[in-house]
């Protein structure tokens, strides 16, 4: 249990362990923050008391007792989460639920963009207050951070964590110290435990006080990003690391800057005006831009750790192309590597931090798509306590509601930041979302196509035992089926084409069940239907990768069937595409669509097919 807390501080709680680099800066920066406020006792206390209630309302009890509950078989995040709630809805209610649900994802990707790129140039901007460096200095400098952060990550989960644990126990240790320094020098910012200070500080600074609650928000960005990585070490371990060791550390850091600018007013005037580094003694402060370097890196991991996650799931439920994804721990279920995903994201940060150019500008595209993925996270949650624990309405709305009104006041004070960077999140979420449901609905198209020309599985099989069939010849071919009812098409082509067909005919379907691991023992369903022709159908969940020959493996120990992957030989349909205006999709949508079957892995390699054994048959499609 040790050894997990110390990986879950290195994986799952990067992000939000490296908000104080830059959350209680951004509320009280007033040279470059248009909604910041000035430093007096009211204010400083009234938004410590709005950043200590905000981590204990949102991440304490919100994420950690209770949307912490919503695993699946383990797995969390806003899919995870969808899988749960659509379990007993409705058709109409159950298409609404899914569309949330991959908005939420969609969010969630934009939002792991911005992480790295905001928590690395913000510990590197520490280098300002002890060196000097030019701005340009400092985007370099991240930019290499960056490009070695993504590169590292082919080694994998567990790799790093084992690696970013220990140091992830220094930064929260060091977090407490200067915090506890600072706080025993001004014991009276304990007064902001009280929420009276918070409802004073909105009594007193009005609208410009509310606005103030897009940079408190940022002290919650990473609780997203802890339910997403659910799977890689578990709830108690999760839940534990922060009760015992980052809610502390933390709140320590906040109030401890806070009683720093207290002493300090004058500060904001510094054009490099940051309370994190400045609250530290001049001989501390470049190992702690080290440090906090460091840390900042390991931030970065938390979402690319749940975007991964992400992936997987959206893989497997039918919302993404086809991506390779390598599992990186042999014993570890959930620890994966996703290389497209990794290289894009590394691209976009990287293109961040050369827009943007500094954490200022960035914290502004910060805040708004994690507000929406927090809502969205918090509706998908009422409808799995409803229908998956049978909660009463009242006890569900009782903790919904609360919920959503402070999440929705984030959101509100949010949307004056658009036009200055809030826009990215936004626009990167919309275009995946727009990938997402793009594939769905192609897929749902091409799927019509065949079965409407297909023949029934039933119908072939009389045509086998009746009249003269096609030439037998030896060997077993298996052919890739989407519908457990109906011939596959590219066995028909290939009769039409070759005219013969083999003495061992495998009709092969893989199931996506509704969960996130389907266990070996049922994972593989035999069925002999005569003449030669057997089908196996496959089940796993939506967190496992699909593996014909493993699954043909363990077929070969059911009933009479004995041929394995390196004796059969493979039909795989590959489809054409072809858009037309008169049914379907908007008609760019479906150039969209034709585009990313293009791009999509193909089957051969996601399904682990011999090289060697696999035969392509083309079909164009009108969609």
């Amino acid at each position: 249990m040790r050894a997990l807390m110390i990986g879950a501080l290195g994986i799952v709680f990067g992000d939000i362990g490296t908000s104080p680099l830059y959350a209680l800066k951004e509320c009280f920066d007033v040279a470059h923050n248009s909604h910041a406020v000035e430093v007096n006792t009211n204010h400083v206390l009234g938004v410590l008391s709005l950043i200590a209630w905000s981590l204990v309302l949102v991440v304490a009890v919100k994420y950690m007792i209770f949307v912490l509950r919503a695993d699946r078989n383990g797995e969390g995040g806003v899919l995870a989460l969808m899988s749960l709630a659509l379990g007993k809805a409705r058709p109409a209610g159950g298409a609404a639920l899914l569309l949330a649900g991959m908005f939420g994802a969609a969010l969630l990707y934009g939002d792991g963009m911005i992480t790295p790129a905001i928590s690395v140039l913000s510990a590197v901007e520490g280098l300002q207050t002890t060196t000097g460096f030019q701005q340009s200095t400092i985007i370099a400098i991240t930019v290499v951070i960056l490009v070695g952060l993504f590169s590292f990550q082919r080694l994998g989960t567990e790799k790093v964590g084992r690696i970013f644990g220990p140091v992830m126990v220094v930064w929260f240790s060091s977090l407490a110290v200067l915090g506890l320094v600072q706080v025993l020098k001004q014991p009276q910012v304990l007064m902001a435990l009280s929420p009276h200070c918070a409802f004073n500080f909105f009594m007193d600074a009005g609208w410009h006080g509310y606005f103030v609650l897009g940079s408190v928000v940022l002290v919650v960005t990473g609780a997203e990003s802890v339910y997403a990585d659910l799977g890689h070490f578990g709830v108690r371990p999760i839940r534990r690391a922060w009760f015992w060791i980052v809610m502390p550390a933390l709140l320590l850091n906040y109030f401890g800057q806070a009683a720093w600018m207290l002493t300090h007013p004058e500060a904001t005037a510094d054009p490099h005006f940051n309370p994190f580094f400045m609250m530290a003694p001049d001989w501390a402060r470049l190992p702690l831009v080290v440090l906090a370097t460091v840390s900042a890196i390991i931030a970065s991991q938390a979402l690319i750790s749940g975007v991964y996650s992400l992936t997987l799931q959206a893989n497997q439920l039918g919302c993404l192309p086809r991506v390779g994804i390598r599992h990186t721990s042999a014993h570890t279920r959930g620890q994966i590597y996703v290389p497209v995903v990794n290289w894009a994201l590394m691209l976009a940060c990287v293109g961040l931090v050369l827009g943007f150019k500094d954490s200022k500008s960035l914290a502004a595209a910060y805040g708004i798509a994690v507000t929406m993925t927090m809502m969205v996270t918090t509706g998908l949650f009422y409808y799995a306590a409803r229908g998956q624990w049978g909660w009463s309405r009242a006890l569900t709305l009782s903790l919904v509601v609360p919920a959503l009104v402070v999440e929705l006041s984030f959101f509100g004070a949010n949307v004056t930041k658009i036009p200055a960077g809030g826009w990215f999140p936004l626009v990167a979420g919309g275009l995946i979302f727009t990938v997402m449901t793009t594939w769905r609905k192609g897929r749902e198209l091409i799927r019509r196509e065949q079965e409407a020309s297909a023949l029934s599985q039933e119908d072939f099989l009389i045509s086998l035992s009746y009249g003269r069939g096609p030439v037998r010849v030896a060997g077993t071919s298996v052919f890739m089926c989407g519908s457990l009812g109906r011939t596959p098409v590219a066995l028909l082509h290939n009769l039409k084409h070759n005219k013969v067909l083999h003495e061992r005919v495998v009709f092969l379907t893989l199931v996506t069940d509704d969960v996130p691991y389907v266990v070996r023992d049922e994972q593989v369903v035999l069925e002999k239907l005569g003449e030669g022709v057997f089908r196996i159908t496959g089940h796993y969940g939506f967190m496992q990768e699909p593996d014909v020959p493993q699954l043909l493996r363990r077929a070969r120990a059911l009933r009479d069937f004995s041929c394995g992957a390196d004796e059969a030989t493979f039909f795989l349909g590959r489809e054409t595409i072809v858009p037309s205006k008169q049914r379907g999709m908007a008609l760019w949508r479906e150039h969209l669509f034709a585009f990313l079957v293009k791009i999509a892995q193909p089957p051969s390699g996601y399904f682990k097919l011999p090289e060697n054994r696999v035969v392509e048959l083309g079909m164009r499609v009108r969609i």
